[in-house]
């Protein structure tokens, strides 16, 4: 056997451990996370960030296209959630006026004061999951290669 297809292996089985080591830490912190943002703010983690995402924005709109894109999810999975929004008056469905197909996505004043209460709770339990996962040897490459990409 030639050595190249051996590196090759070595290589693949070398990044299939790194990626699970990903998916553990990226599901340790996302249900601390979660749970988080359930008990203290009555919403769920796509709610927040569908939140943050339209509170970026200089108008507090996003098409719902658009914020799909930005928080991973696909288009009926946004419109169902926006309607969980809508339902909670943190969000609001509004039509593009020069399209009438479009349809946006839009923050109301009531969605500003949750977002800006929950991102604090966002930033403590983030912080706290990533230490707690960090003092775990097998990610604390890891989470140390997270803090040191900013």
């Amino acid at each position: 056997m030639s050595a190249a297809p051996r590196q090759t292996t070595e290589a693949a089985a070398s990044d299939q451990v790194a990626w699970s080591r990903v998916l553990t830490l990226h599901v340790l912190v996302e249900r601390q996370l979660a749970q988080a943002m359930q008990r203290r703010h009555g919403v769920g983690l796509s709610e927040y960030r569908a939140l943050a995402e339209l509170s970026k924005s200089a108008a507090g709109e996003w098409r719902m296209q658009e914020l799909a894109d930005r928080i991973g999810l696909g288009q009926s999975s946004v419109t169902r959630l926006v309607a969980r929004l809508d339902a909670l008056g943190f969000a609001r469905r509004d039509l593009c006026p020069d399209d009438k197909r479009g349809v946006y996505a839009v923050i109301t004043d009531e969605g500003r004061q949750l977002h800006t209460a929950a991102r604090a709770t966002y930033a403590e339990v983030l912080s706290s999951a990533l230490n707690t996962a960090g003092a775990d040897q097998e990610l604390a490459r890891l989470v140390q290669a997270i803090r040191s990409a900013t």
